[in-house]
């Protein structure tokens, strides 16, 4: 461990009350932000894959990356000189309903970093039980693993708010799992991703408090996460609570107006899984949308009400905001600015949203007569599966004047034999009214593509390209799993030489386990 060093400023720990109590058993944590806890010493560990974007942000090279050190530091085998890993302690609502005590059940916090003025909190996913683990065992499989390492990155990259990976290793032990929860249960590698964000306090270590009565608690947290994170709010006080929800429900915004733009669904939006800085955090059974479907849910226990399904992301972040809302109302006792905010919220959203599909159309700026235009393309995308990420690309090659545009079009379609008759007449007919709109603008060709390319990406990690590199991952064969995190760093640029992964799904992957929908085990 002496080859590497950090800054240390474990401000969590330090200004929060912790957990008594040292027993690494399942139990009930009252009035405590955190227990202490030391991750399980795997048996065998190594380093599968190392980010260096992640890296850079703590001050660790490549060159770190390669050594026994970090291995050693990243897998939990040891511990930081000088620091005491701890699990967080919180609640939340798990699809609408409140679940109690939840907390870090497979999450342990080593400590935090301060690196070029940035505070940093290192985290390890699958390194073994916490206090709040209930009846699972607190690790992790290598699929899981591989599909939150690379999502994590790959959202990095398209420009969504997000946790960071910074490492991926699988420990040399086995872990016993049942993928499709129907009594098949069998083992499989284990393995632990380290990752890092400003903090992992989510909507849910707040509503723990407040459904408790401990309010002085709360209070505590409250005011540390606006001294650490929200420091331009000011001092502690009534109206700076009121901004602080107004400025979380802002980035809350931000954040799923990101996923509808790239097509990202998270499958799993329960308030314990909302980040109170509005990063996409817990990469469970998420997906990209391939067919454009606003009712697709990746998660298949939310398969039967579809609550976080594509379209109804918005909906449900409200939602959650109101849970937040709720908690923090004890400090503010009065509900005009939560009320404020949260309307806020749907007005900005529907706005917002025109906004970004305009940006996706390549349009410079709104004009009337884009709403119609982006809603008859919403319906004209369902009438028929259209892949979200290639029709978007592609329609940037659609140009004023080019007759026959459906032609540039076609690779999207999954089944274009269908293009006939009327829906042929009304594809063409949305065509001729795009390309209209896109004269009015005023701008070149040239312009309105480098506008669509910045924001429509041609590579996204489509399940069954996760699904390969775990496939391969588990026959010990490494390099897809590096070909697709080299893939993920340039979403947005051709890259030529990977021309294969600019595809619609492929048949096989319609109802094959991992390509399809998921499941929670991890």
């Amino acid at each position: 461990m002496k080859s590497l060093s950090f800054s240390l400023d474990n401000s969590f720990q330090i200004e929060l009350p912790a957990d008594p109590s040292t027993a690494n058993i399942p139990r009930q944590v009252t009035a405590a932000c955190y227990s202490t806890v030391l991750p399980l010493v795997p048996s065998s560990p190594t380093l599968l894959s190392f980010s260096p974007e992640a890296g850079a942000l703590l001050g660790i090279s490549e060159e770190d990356a390669q050594s026994d050190a970090f291995t050693t530091f990243v897998s939990g085998k040891e511990v930081y000189p000088g620091t005491k890993p701890y699990a967080m302690n919180y609640g939340g609502h798990q699809f609408g309903s409140w679940a109690g005590q939840l907390g870090d059940g497979r999450a342990i916090n080593l400590f935090e970093l301060l690196h070029q003025g940035q505070r940093w909190m290192i985290q390890l996913k699958g390194a073994g039980p916490t206090p709040y683990s209930r009846r699972g065992d607190g690790l992790a499989v290598l699929r899981s693993s591989i599909r939150e390492f690379l999502c994590s990155e790959a959202m990095h990259h398209l420009g969504v708010p997000t946790t960071r990976a910074l490492s991926l290793v699988q420990t040399g032990d086995q872990v016993l799992r049942d993928l499709l929860y129907n009594g098949n249960a069998a083992y499989e590698p284990g393995a632990i991703v380290c990752r890092v964000a400003p903090t992992f306090l989510r909507f849910g270590n707040y509503q723990l408090f407040a459904a408790r009565g401990e309010q002085a608690v709360l209070q505590q947290l409250v005011d540390y996460t606006i001294r650490h994170f929200f420091p331009s709010l000011g001092p502690p006080s009534k109206e700076t609570y009121a901004r602080f929800f107004q400025e979380v429900s802002e980035r809350t915004l931000e954040l799923v107006l990101q996923w509808q733009r790239v097509g990202f669904v998270h499958g799993v939006m329960n308030t314990d899984n909302m980040s109170i800085l509005g990063l996409t955090i817990d990469y469970g059974p998420y997906g990209w949308l391939d067919n454009y479907d606003p009712d697709w849910t990746p998660n298949t226990t939310d398969l039967p009400n579809k609550r976080y399904r594509f379209g109804h992301q918005a909906q449900v972040a409200q939602w959650n905001l109101l849970q937040l809302a709720n908690a923090l109302y004890p400090l503010v006792e009065q509900e005009e600015p939560f009320i404020e905010a949260l309307n806020h919220f749907s007005k900005s959203y529907e706005h917002r949203y025109l906004e970004m599909m305009g940006h996706k159309l390549g349009f410079a700026a709104p004009q009337p007569g884009d709403e119609a235009l982006v809603k008859a393309l919403e319906i004209l995308l369902c009438s028929t599966e259209t892949d979200m990420t290639l029709f978007f690309r592609l329609l940037s090659r659609v140009h004023p004047g080019k007759e026959k545009g459906i032609q540039e079009l076609l690779p999207a379609f999954y089944h274009p034999e269908e293009l006939v008759g009327g829906l042929l007449e009304r594809w063409e007919r949305w065509i001729e009214h795009y390309q209209q709109r896109t004269v009015q603008e005023g701008s070149t060709p040239e312009e309105r593509v480098a506008r669509m390319h910045r924001v429509n990406p041609k590579y996204v990690l489509r399940n069954y390209m996760a699904q390969l590199a775990i496939e391969a991952a588990e026959r010990g064969e490494h390099a897809l799993l590096h070909e697709l995190q080299a893939l993920l760093k340039a979403p947005y640029e051709e890259q030529p030489s990977m021309e294969k992964w600019f595809d619609k799904r492929p048949d096989w992957a319609r109802t094959k386990p991992g390509c399809s929908a998921l499941s929670c085990s991890s």
